[in-house]
């Protein structure tokens, strides 16, 4: 069997790989009860199977405790690292994590191999039901071991790929997501009536990023003009949006303001959902005088 580790990694223990993350449901086909907004921590699990040396074991707990907490009813893959196997496949390790509040079963799935881009550069069909029931919040390390004809390309980079689940386009319905500060700060019967608007207006095209205006407001003693937008993800794939140039466009069809945003945090749109984002453009962006918003949209400027 290929060990886990040489001597190299040993030294100097990283996660050669990315994480990926998707909703639970998304895999488990399940409707999970509600969680807490609090982030979870998942425990290392080793499968009852393997046997593995004091050395392996703290390997696996180091590395276990740098990742990053997920949110409630996430399931994550992230790269531990790859190797080749004396029939020249690859084979890379990977922890299968969860934020479920129950025991879980995975069954057979897709897995792809994303490069440093996000270009899917491998695919496998994976029985994940061998991974045995992973406990409530738990880290299990696994093997995914890809054969010349599931890859794509000649050779893999030693760091930055990304395992990830593939999910159907036709396996979940357009969703409202929202983030743990407007869980906290919206009340139930506004969380409602967002999850109306999403439900009630068509999705965005498979692979589609667009926003949706919901509110947009002059505040007079200020002058700033305060717009609430859905960020509508309609791939496969989160997306992880740092920067956003924003240009508004009143009932006449005037430009009435324009300005980049910088989101520190960055904001986090999950595959498949729409988001909403509190944007404030100040009087210095603002570019028409008393703006007909009736009616209006707020898009990113075309490139010049």
């Amino acid at each position: 069997m290929l060990p886990f580790f040489n001597k190299k990694n040993k030294e100097k223990l990283e996660m050669e790989g990315q994480e990926s993350t998707v909703s639970s449901n998304d895999i488990l086909q399940t409707s999970d009860e509600e969680a807490s907004n609090e982030k979870v921590e998942p425990t290392l699990s080793i499968h009852p199977s393997w046997n593995l040396p004091e050395e392996d074991m703290y390997s696996f707990r180091f590395l276990n405790n740098e990742c990053p907490a997920l949110e409630p009813n996430q399931l994550s893959l992230y790269g531990i690292n790859v190797a080749k196997d004396d029939k020249e496949n690859y084979v890379f390790h990977a922890f299968v994590r969860h934020s479920v509040n129950r025991p879980i079963a995975l069954s057979e799935t897709t897995i792809v191999l994303l490069d440093k881009d996000e270009k899917i550069v491998g695919r496998k069909v994976v029985d994940l039901s061998e991974l045995g029931e992973l406990p409530a919040h738990s880290s299990r390390p696994w093997r995914f071991t890809f054969t010349a004809k599931d890859l794509f390309i000649d050779e893999v980079p030693a760091k930055g790929w990304t395992l990830a689940f593939q999910l159907k386009p036709s396996s979940r319905k357009h969703s409202l997501e929202l983030t743990s500060t407007w869980k906290k700060s919206l009340a139930t019967t506004e969380q409602k009536k967002l999850e109306e608007i999403v439900n009630k207006i068509e999705p965005p095209k498979p692979g589609e990023v667009n926003f949706l205006g919901l509110k947009a407001q002059l505040v007079e003693q200020t002058g700033e003009l305060h717009v609430t937008l859905l960020v509508r993800n309609g791939g496969e794939k989160a997306i992880n949006l740092e920067q956003i140039p924003l240009q508004v466009e009143d009932a006449a069809g005037d430009i009435v303001a324009t300005g980049g945003f910088k989101l520190n945090p960055k904001l986090e749109v999950k595959a498949n959902t729409s988001t909403p984002w509190n944007f404030v453009f100040p009087a210095s962006m603002i570019t028409k005088e008393n703006p007909d918003l009736s009616r209006w949209k707020a898009y990113p400027p075309k490139k010049k």
